[in-house]
């Protein structure tokens, strides 16, 4: 008789176990027998009458829940039998909440404690409205980088799409009265960390556990952290290898994209923005672990994600958005994506570890026979040259129109207004790019 999920044994009542039913209440119900040992053994109860009376009045009372309470002979002696209900709505224990994970009660508190409440209302994190931030807040590129990829997807309807940001915001439902919910500044803010703590991507590239060799950080909206980071993980932190079919030479990374790209996406669409903390992305040499503080939907096990499932995002308006955009299916295919693409790329399929902590998605590979000096790719090669078509690009713009502002070049470039100015510092430290006059009523010249 061991305890479990749904379980939970006493030898003698004591009115603090009214927190274990407070915790059943809250998870999915359970039964709580008084009158057995830890080990087992059917000890009996020498009260069980008064409390088949004093048990249901005092959850009454103080949980304000309804329980069956009954009696049950077992090896000649009486054990009390407390039925549980899972309850739709919120159970409290004098002020505190309690939930039941496993064979322990936790006491919930912090973004726990709102998640909970949350989900017992029927709301999700991102749904919530978030004041103190208006429309004229929100980055115009942003809003560019949505149009152009939702056209592309031919997911949102075209009269939506050339109309003002408004209709936009009110039909991906990110409006709440006067207020824009927190998806809305996630999606469509340069700066969600204003608002957000924690919410950007960081990536490290580490010869072992212990040894980081060079690291990023990834910020501005989500469209943005998406697009980026996999630039990065491509450019900066994979090598590409060297095969021949016949006298074609075939370059491949030992990931495939499109199985990176799916659990990336999947990371900033379902992590728990709650807890503060960026998702992580580790990179060695023949390996590359996602860390994402997501968590599974109620009764949920590891298996059940991995097996074929019906969408449930944590974040569904975030979710909407990014469907809108192309980049994500609302069928839940997800891993079957995944797995798709890593056989069609010759790559095993990643390994799954969920934690209290979160999500942890890893690939492994074999290095190709001669390992790094068969490289076809230096990252560090690639980042530079692709800055330096960027910053060529920027001086090809400013000739044709000097006067062109920073949010003008974020648009043509794809780029946000952060990287911009990045990159307007260097053509101006090497001599290339000055300003003449004012910021407002000045213009941009380049210096041949």
């Amino acid at each position: 008789m061991n305890e479990h999920q749904q379980l939970e044994c006493k030898q003698v009542w004591k009115d603090e176990f009214l927190k274990v039913i407070c915790a059943f209440a809250n998870s999915e119900g359970g039964r709580l027998v008084i009158g057995r040992a830890d080990d087992g053994a059917a000890v009996g109860v020498s009260n069980a009458r008064k409390l088949l009376e004093d048990i249901p009045n005092k959850v009454r009372d103080v949980l304000g829940i309804i329980v069956d309470v009954s009696l049950q002979a077992e090896e000649g002696v009486d054990l009390v039998v407390i039925e549980v209900g899972a309850y739709p709505n919120p159970v409290s224990y004098k002020g505190e909440y309690f939930y039941r994970t496993g064979s322990t009660n936790q006491a919930l508190k912090g973004a726990a404690l709102e998640r909970f409440l949350l989900r017992k209302r029927g709301l999700h994190w991102d749904g919530l409205p978030i004041p103190g931030i208006s429309q004229e807040n929100l980055s115009p590129s942003a809003f560019a980088l949505f149009r152009r990829a939702a056209a592309k997807s031919g997911r949102m309807d075209e009269a939506v799409l050339n109309d003002s940001n408004q209709a936009i915001l009110e039909n991906l439902q990110l409006i709440e009265g006067e207020h824009l919910r927190r998806a809305a500044t996630l999606l469509f803010h340069d700066d969600p960390e204003r608002f957000v703590p924690g919410a950007y991507v960081k990536i490290g590239f580490f010869r072992t556990d212990a040894d980081l060799v060079y690291q990023d950080e990834v910020h501005g909206c989500l469209f943005e952290q998406a697009q980026k980071t996999l630039d990065l993980l491509l450019t900066k932190y994979m090598k590409a290898y060297i095969s021949y079919e016949g006298i074609t030479r075939v370059e491949r990374f030992l990931f495939p994209k499109a199985a990176l790209r799916e659990v990336l996406l999947n990371a900033l669409v379902h992590r728990d923005y709650s807890t503060g903390v960026p998702i992580q992305i580790r990179v060695y040499e023949n390996r590359i672990r996602f860390s994402n503080d997501g968590r599974l939907p109620d009764g949920w096990t590891l298996e059940k994600l991995l097996e074929t499932h019906a969408s449930k995002p944590a974040n569904p308006l975030i979710a909407g958005a990014f469907f809108r955009t192309g980049d994500i299916e609302s069928w839940g295919r997800g891993i079957d994506k995944i797995r798709e693409a890593c056989t069609a790329g010759g790559a095993d399929f990643p390994t799954f570890d969920y934690e209290p902590t979160g999500l942890t998605v890893e690939f492994k590979a074999a290095l190709p026979e001669g390992g790094a000096q068969e490289e076809a790719q230096n990252g560090e090669k690639t980042r530079v040259e692709t800055r330096v078509k960027t910053r060529v690009k920027i001086l090809e713009l400013l000739r044709e129109n000097r006067s062109m502002t920073r949010q003008e070049l974020a648009e043509q470039l794809g780029l946000s207004l952060k990287g911009v100015d990045w990159q307007i510092t260097q053509l101006k430290k090497s001599g290339d790019l000055r300003r003449v006059g004012s910021r407002k009523g000045g213009h941009w010249e380049v210096v041949e």
